[in-house]
């Protein structure tokens, strides 16, 4: 189903409509959580010709689909873990997105990695790289190539001499996660999924045995409503086991949360010119070119806290930096980082005590009549968590359900893409922008820039850039507000645009005029600009404290003392609601 042009916006009328609708309409399909699973989940179900309600408590991304390591990849280090199956989907999801599903937003991306020991790690990596090269199928990235270790110094020249003694070249993907997951929602829009944030599921609606829906509370202004539907699906991440507590029915699997850190430095901070994988003593660390930065992560560690704001310590800090500093011939200081995230991996709980060898497949079960579960998996895999949890759940729904299709459903903006790289030029002389601004933006909304630029008719002041954050342009957030369900600063701050991690001041710099920005739009007064921009700061402010705590309770305890910018949302929910 394609409705009008505007259909996939999701701006204040449309998510006034969404509550309308959730209270007369009755759907086939609920789904719970608006990470990339769960948008993906809407999307397939739409486009199989299925009636779909999509809410989530907070914004699009908000969770682990917006603190990702920023790579939609196959997970070379899987093979080791001998998950061929796993490795082999994934490198088939990889290749889909980049040549046909989004490749505006799903990008390659060179890799080196550092052979440390003479003889035997070489083949041992050669044939690896075999296997990550062949088991994906088509391929719209070149193969491996093998380096002396001259070659890799060149690649790579801000690597310590005596830190490799070779090098091996590949290459794999990488995305901005939250902004690929909001374009998945959209998407599902498009297509008819009636999709609503900050909307917060407190409870499940039952008829004898069976899930007939769920009770929701708008986390703006506390009103409370329910939702019917044949089945619900829980894909709620981290908080998978909470919201299956709702339903007072056992669950068939349980989820861990593992925390991963990330650090951003400048780009000239490391003379490079190929993203760097290096091994540890547990796992991998990856050093990935973002813009005018580095990302440098993961941890892997163990979280019982707060799962809506881990906090990242000191000690995460230290630890990465300490690793990538025996590598680089000019070492990192805490002075060098712009930006600190810490995320969540939905981990499937299993036997080991170690997170980084809990399983990363994915697991759906039909918990009870009407109600399905879905948690693990990768970010790259969540197209074949999609359709198998609607596959799942189609025994629930009376009508026949047709086969998934996503498989050849472009995303928004994915579309004439490669077309319009061509006409850069044109289309810099057509907005009057720079080129480079053009190539920008095409990478981030693909054929959707028009859509975008419309916003500044009548307006040229919008088309100049944000101040202190000269990346986006002042349209940007705008549009963001406008089309892509953006309600607070920080969902513009932190996920539509990166300007959280990218600019050392955070965001705090330029929060006040984005704030004006999109006042007309989202309707805010004086006072709630005020409201929005000093909430900003107060969770900049904590999160930088947190980062100088040395361990989890204590970062934890600064992080979660913040000011929340839905002022409604509740943690945790009654059991009882």
């Amino acid at each position: 189903m394609t409705n009008k042009p505007e259909s996939q916006f999701l701006g204040p009328e449309q998510r006034a409509t969404a509550w309308e609708r959730f209270g007369k309409d009755h759907f086939d399909v609920v789904v719970v959580g608006g990470g990339v699973v769960g948008s993906g989940i809407a999307l397939d179900a739409a486009t199989r010709g299925l009636k779909v309600a999509l809410v989530e408590a907070r914004d699009l991304a908000s969770g682990t689909s917006s603190r990702s390591s920023k790579m939609f990849h196959g997970g070379l280090r899987y093979l080791e873990q001998l998950e061929f199956g796993l490795v082999r989907e994934a490198l088939r999801e990889r290749e889909l997105s980049l040549a046909t599903l989004a490749p505006h937003l799903v990008k390659p991306l060179r890799f080196l990695y550092p052979l440390t020991r003479r003889g035997w790690e070489r083949p041992y990596v050669a044939a690896g790289l075999v296997l990550y090269d062949t088991m994906g199928g088509a391929k719209s990235v070149p193969g491996q190539q093998h380096l002396s270790r001259h070659g890799a110094l060149r690649l790579a020249p801000g690597l310590r001499r005596d830190a490799l003694v070779g090098g091996v070249s590949y290459y794999d993907t990488v995305v901005d996660d939250a902004r690929h997951t909001m374009t998945v929602a959209r998407t599902a829009a498009h297509y008819g999924a009636v999709i609503r944030t900050s909307t917060q599921v407190v409870g499940f609606l039952r008829e004898a045995d069976r899930f007939v829906g769920v009770k929701v509370r708008d986390s703006e202004d506390g009103r409370t409503g329910e939702i019917r539907a044949h089945v619900v699906i829980n894909a709620t991440g981290v908080w998978t086991d909470e919201v299956q507590a709702l339903s007072h029915n056992r669950g068939r699997f349980h989820v861990r949360a593992s925390k991963g850190v990330h650090v951003v430095v400048p780009r000239d901070r490391i003379v490079s010119d190929a993203a760097i994988i290096l091994r540890t003593a547990t796992s991998v660390l990856f050093v990935i070119p973002w813009g005018a930065h580095w990302i440098i992560g993961t941890t892997d560690t163990d979280w019982n806290l707060d799962l809506a704001h881990p906090a990242a310590t000191r000690a995460d800090i230290d630890y990465l930096l300490n690793r990538v500093n025996q590598v680089l011939v000019t070492p990192l200081t805490p002075a060098d980082i712009d930006g600190v995230y810490a995320g969540l991996r939905p981990l499937l709980a299993g036997e080991s005590d170690s997170t980084s060898k809990l399983s990363r497949e994915h697991a759906v079960a039909r918990v009870a009549p009407g109600l399905v579960g879905i948690a693990g998996g990768k970010y790259t895999t969540y197209r074949v968590m999609a359709y198998d949890a609607v596959d799942e759940a189609a025994q629930d729904i009376p009508a026949r359900v047709s086969p998934s299709i996503t498989e050849k459903v472009p995303l928004l903006g994915a579309d004439g893409y490669f077309a319009l790289i061509n006409q850069t030029v044109h289309l810099a002389e057509t907005y009057g922008v720079h080129p480079y601004r053009i190539k920008h933006l095409l990478d981030r909304y693909g054929s959707l820039i028009d859509e975008v630029m419309t916003m500044a008719d009548g307006k040229p002041e919008l088309l100049q850039p944000i101040m202190d954050a000269p990346s986006y342009l002042q349209v940007e957030a705008v549009y963001a507000a406008a089309a892509e369900g953006a309600l607070h600063l920080e969902d513009i701050l932190a996920r539509r645009t990166r300007i959280s991690i990218e600019y050392s001041h955070r965001g705090v710099n330029c929060a006040e005029q984005v704030a004006r920005l999109v006042a007309p739009v989202l309707g805010w007064d004086e006072g709630e600009i005020d409201w929005e921009v000093g909430t900003y700061q107060a969770r900049v402010d904590a999160e930088v404290r947190s980062q100088t705590q040395p361990d989890d309770p204590s970062a934890d305890a600064l992080r979660i003392a913040a000011p929340e910018p839905r002022p409604e949302i509740l943690e945790p929910v009654p059991l009882d609601s």
